[in-house]
């Protein structure tokens, strides 16, 4: 198979860095072929704060996944998350010259790109423009309006703003390590890729990726993304209090967690107890796992409280915005025990764990399938599709567009970019991606 086949996803996390390479099968699955991970040292909140650790965490997950599957990495398509993201909803409009002509892809294009002219905060940045329902004249709720004749084009469009500056660093990281960026795109978008269904995303679903440093959720609702937010709070901060609250080292307190940790401290007897070995000389801990529970509990809690008020903020509570396939849990920190339970007790909507095994070849390891996963392989599927894309786009010299516009805006200027596709009319994406590789250049 040639090289030019394999795609790989990089998720670079706040406690882990996988890098995974793979490609589709002729049955449309993604089929691994090597997979590295590497503790995440510059990331903090999904944020880089040490660009060097950053950047050695990057290469050591590359080198793994290099050294499992014999192929050599060139580029990849990375995520990005942390607490700068926000988001916001916005209607805008276009006048079309004239009416009796057909609605085209360059109208859709040209009320897009309308949408990236708006004015940010300071070091803000456009990250993606999704739309959402059209109008053409003041029919509403038109999903596909090309092909449609009419003078006025409206639409209104889910946009996901981050910190120019954040952006910028994790591009750095991704060259300094030796390779190109084919792609960015939103964390929980990918995790929704990965763990979701078409029929939960038509029915109105909430993904919850609980992460090591932050907890993303993705709303949708007729198959159309409604809502995206990033909650600067995941399983490191249970960790801490662990930490805090038993007078133990993180190291122990990550183990405590992942080996007796429960979300519902009512499953816990007032006689379980846990030892812990003391430092250096000392007498070993006994550690109640009630106590243990309750101090888990306490800030699971509050993670999930957060999360639902960004629900209800969507209008869940409407009729009309009714989620009905409720919730789905993925991500390293949806594995802990009774957690399930508990955010259908708080919430009242039907709970399910998000596994992506749904997208993976039969004989895949089955340690990939697990929630702690689900970005990285939502990130590959994504890299797999923009190259499927690319090379159409080449056939046809005619730029293609997937099913959701996941466009990127341009991080600095707005010139022509005359360089990588010649005469070829490019999507945002194309050109983002270009500036974003002209401005690093250009810092060396």
């Amino acid at each position: 198979m040639e090289q030019k086949n394999y795609s790989v996803g990089l998720d670079i996390g706040t406690t882990k860095i996988v890098a995974i390479i793979g490609t589709e099968n002729e049955y449309g699955k993604i089929e691994v072929l090597g997979i590295g991970r590497s503790r995440s040292l510059g990331v903090h909140r999904g944020v880089v704060n040490n660009i060097t650790q950053t950047i050695q965490s990057i290469q050591q997950a590359v080198d793994q996944a290099v050294e499992n599957s014999g192929i050599k990495i060139d580029s990849v398509t990375v995520g990005i998350a942390g607490q700068h993201i926000r988001s916001l909803q916005h209607s805008d409009y276009i006048t079309r010259p004239n009416p009796e002509e057909v609605i085209g892809e360059e109208d859709l294009e040209k009320l897009c790109n309308q949408v990236y002219k708006l004015v940010m905060l300071p070091g803000e940045e456009i990250i993606h423009v999704l739309p959402q329902e059209h109008k053409v004249d003041g029919q509403a709720e038109i999903k596909q309006p090309i092909g449609m004749y009419g003078g006025r084009l409206e639409a209104n469009f889910h946009v996901v703003v981050g910190q120019v500056s954040s952006i910028k660093n994790i591009g750095r990281c991704i060259k300094s390590a030796g390779l190109d960026l084919d792609n960015i795109t939103l964390e929980p978008l990918a995790s929704a890729n990965a763990v979701l269904s078409q029929e939960e995303k038509e029915a109105g679903v909430a993904l919850i990726d609980i992460g090591g440093g932050t907890t993303d959720l993705a709303i949708f609702k007729d198959g159309i993304i409604r809502h995206t937010a990033v909650i600067p709070f995941g399983g490191n901060v249970i960790t801490e209090d662990i930490k805090e609250g038993c007078s133990i080292i993180e190291k122990q307190a990550e183990l405590l967690k992942l080996k007796f940790g429960s979300a519902w401290p009512g499953e816990n007897k007032d006689n379980e107890i846990v030892s812990i070995p003391g430092l250096r000389g000392r007498e070993p801990k006994e550690i109640t796992l009630k106590n243990l529970s309750k101090i888990i509990h306490a800030r699971v809690v509050e993670i999930i409280e957060q999360v639902y008020l960004e629900i209800k903020n969507y209008g869940h509570e409407e009729q009309k915005k009714k989620l009905i396939a409720g919730i789905v849990l993925t991500g390293g920190g949806s594995q802990l025990k009774h957690l399930k339970q508990l955010v259908e007790y708080i919430t009242g909507m039907d709970t399910r764990i998000g596994y992506p095994n749904e997208h993976l070849a039969g004989d895949s390891d089955q340690e990939i399938a697990s929630p702690t996963y689900a970005t990285a392989v939502g990130l590959l599927m994504n890299s797999v599709e923009t190259k499927y894309r690319n090379d159409k786009r080449k056939e046809t010299e005619e730029p293609l567009k997937g099913d959701e516009e996941m466009v990127l805006e341009e991080v600095t200027g707005s010139g022509n970019d005359a360089s990588a596709l010649g005469a070829e009319r490019k999507s945002v994406l194309d050109r983002w991606a270009d500036k974003l590789k002209e401005f690093l250049d250009n810092a060396e």
